[in-house]
């Protein structure tokens, strides 16, 4: 059974810094792309970063430069680094977990239940 339980959020004014973990069970964290996820409310849910299983990082979106993803395949968890942070990264954040198919498309078909992240002076 494949289980993704995030930790880290909280409450950090502007300019501070946070680490995310999340802890992974079941067989998938070898083969899968793990990523973090964020949505505020009345937004979409957006990709922030996502690893491959060979530790290749991409952030398609806003947080190039300020967030750093990595992976630990000893404790099979991912991690998010998060500095220089801004009002508008407060969101609730979700790991997720997937197979990448040959185009590079990656289903993500598991989910953590998410953490709060408030960015608020």
């Amino acid at each position: 059974q494949v289980q993704l339980v995030e930790s880290g959020g909280g409450l950090v004014q502007p300019g501070g810094s946070l680490m995310l973990s999340c802890a992974s069970t079941g067989n998938i964290f070898s083969t899968y792309v793990m990523g973090w996820f964020r949505q505020a409310p009345g937004k979409q849910r957006e990709l922030v970063a996502l690893v491959t299983s060979r530790g290749s990082a991409n952030y398609p979106g806003t947080a190039a430069g300020r967030f750093s993803i990595s992976r630990d395949y000893t404790q099979n968890a991912i991690y998010l680094q998060m500095n220089n942070l801004k009002p508008e990264d407060t969101a609730t954040y979700y790991c997720s977990a997937g197979p990448m198919n040959t185009t590079g498309w990656v289903s993500w078909d598991y989910w953590g239940q998410g953490t709060q992240v408030t960015v608020s002076s």
